[in-house]
């Protein structure tokens, strides 16, 4: 430490002169460290103080897909003295790629040497790690559990190693990418700080979703690979991810699907024609549709046989919709919006249903437009909106109020993660919907020191663990859980799939 120097927010390492020009910026404090982890731990004892510590620079690859010119986010540095994780790796990685930087991630190990041959990058690779470099283990001693991260521009690989003519080249790309690396490094710093993580319960999967999850993996282990699903099995992109590593393929059109194959039908339900279809073609199905929503499709029938006109409350296009719809055709007309009801016609009775995902609120003022226009108007006996998607509603309002900021952790294509966003803002806090921590906004955290997190009911737990790890590795983290209700619901599985 320097006597009497004053607090530097963020603090960036650099190898060499010349790293050390490329990140340059004004209002961020680049230190020249010196080659090697000799020079790096005379150098760390000499650092001004600081909040935060960032290292940067050139690196090798252990990884031919780790090419020259891309950079590396470490999301753990390995060296002599154990290892030091990264947590807050993929916020980082995230605003690089947003900036259009091809970016890979994983584990950097620091060596005493520079790594040459081809035998010893093996070697390396062989331990997982993906990148080397000689100074990061001995600057991560001296970040002492504050903020820390890793970005690297790869000049050589296993296949074009340093001692050659490629290096060259190689070196001019990482340069050109080590240039813009300086902006995000001072984006990440003006984040770092202290927070307060207000976590909504209940949040993540409900038991619909649960079991739609669980039929597949049943239907894998009983059936083996591949498993054909009609859609997604949920809106989820990491649940898919997972489940189509394990063996299952996701199929837009059961055109797609081999005759005689087994095939499951997503949480969000089909119409009737859908499941002609696949009798036709000889499919063994396995309906994962969520019992809540083959509620919704029964009222529907049941007000269609009375004659009644149904006006499903909802959104065009999503699959939950299109399969009530499917249910009486002639008898179905979709209302989006309480305009949209003056546009019913009025020459028999009117009964409506809602699509299980909405937003309360929302769907409650189209139904008040219906009964409004037809006092005779029948409703569904009980509320259509799944108890989940309640109780997530108002797990989040709950959150928001005392929050700067809200993440809610759910893909773009999650009608209930998107209608959390929405209850978030309506209250008046921004929200965001996040996938995981490499989709949340380093800027929008700056100002952010109280933040409520919470998930759709398609996202996995893992996420949102994933997500407040991120938050942890900008600073110290106190999370405070907030709960509304505890749910207990359960959903038996179809015959197919039963023990």
């Amino acid at each position: 430490m320097i006597p009497g120097e004053d607090m530097a927010r963020l603090v960036v390492c650099a190898a060499l002169g010349i790293e050390a020009r490329a990140v340059a910026r004004p209002g961020l404090r680049v230190v020249t460290v010196g080659a090697g982890p000799h020079r790096a731990y005379r150098a760390a004892a000499r650092l001004p103080r600081f909040d935060a510590l960032a290292v940067t620079g050139f690196a090798g690859s252990l990884d031919p897909r780790v090419r020259p010119g891309s950079l590396f986010v470490a999301t753990e540095i390995r060296g002599p003295d154990g290892t030091v994780p990264c947590p807050s790796a993929e916020l980082l990685a995230g605003l690089l790629e947003r900036d259009g930087a091809p970016v890979h991630r994983g584990p950097l190990l620091t060596s005493d040497h520079v790594v040459l041959g081809r035998g010893e990058r093996a070697a390396l690779a062989a331990t997982g790690a993906l990148a080397v470099d000689m100074e990061s283990a001995p600057l991560a001693a001296a970040a002492a559990g504050r903020p820390y991260a890793v970005v690297r521009a790869i000049v050589d690989t296993p296949d074009r190693p340093l001692l050659s003519p490629a290096t060259l080249t190689g070196g001019l790309a990482a340069l050109r990418r080590l240039r813009t690396v300086g902006p995000a490094l001072a984006r990440w710093g003006a984040a770092v700080g202290p927070r307060r993580v207000l976590l909504a319960s209940p949040r993540s999967f409900c038991a619909g979703v649960e079991r739609a999850i669980e039929i597949v993996e049943r239907a894998l282990a009983e059936h083996g690979p591949p498993v054909y699903v009609r859609k997604q099995i949920v809106h989820n992109v990491h649940v898919v991810a997972d489940l189509r590593r394990r063996g299952a393929v996701f199929v837009d059109d059961l055109a797609e699907v081999p005759a005689g194959a087994v095939v499951v039908f997503s949480a969000h339900g089909v119409a009737p024609a859908v499941r002609a279809q696949a009798d036709r073609a000889g499919l063994r199905v396995i309906d994962a549709t969520c019992p809540l929503v083959a509620k919704v499709h029964a009222e529907a029938r049941r007000s269609a046989a009375r004659g009644d006109l149904v006006a499903l409350i909802g959104h065009a296009g999503h699959e939950e919709v299109e399969g009530t719809l499917g249910e009486a055709p002639g008898a179905t007309v979709l209302v989006e919006t309480a305009e949209d009801v003056a546009r019913l016609p009025a020459d028999r009775p009117v009964s409506y249903v809602m699509q299980t995902t909405l937003a309360v609120e929302e769907a409650e003022e189209i139904a008040r437009a219906i009964t409004r226009r037809f006092p005779d108007a029948r409703g569904p006996r009980t509320d259509d909106i799944c108890y989940a998607t309640t109780n997530r509603q108002r797990a989040v309002t709950a959150v928001a109020r005392d929050a700067d900021l809200v993440l809610v952790v759910g893909s773009a294509n999650s009608s209930n993660s998107r209608r959390l966003v929405e209850v978030a803002e309506r209250g008046g806090t921004p929200a965001l919907l996040v996938d995981g921590p490499a989709d949340v906004p380093l800027d929008r955290l700056a100002a952010a020191r109280v933040v409520g997190v919470t998930a759709g009911a398609s996202a996995p737990p893992a996420m949102v663990g994933a997500v407040v790890d991120a938050l942890r590795g900008l600073g110290p983290v106190e999370v405070e859980e907030h709960a509304v209700t505890v749910e207990t619901t359960e959903f038996t599985l179809p015959k197919e799939v039963r023990p």
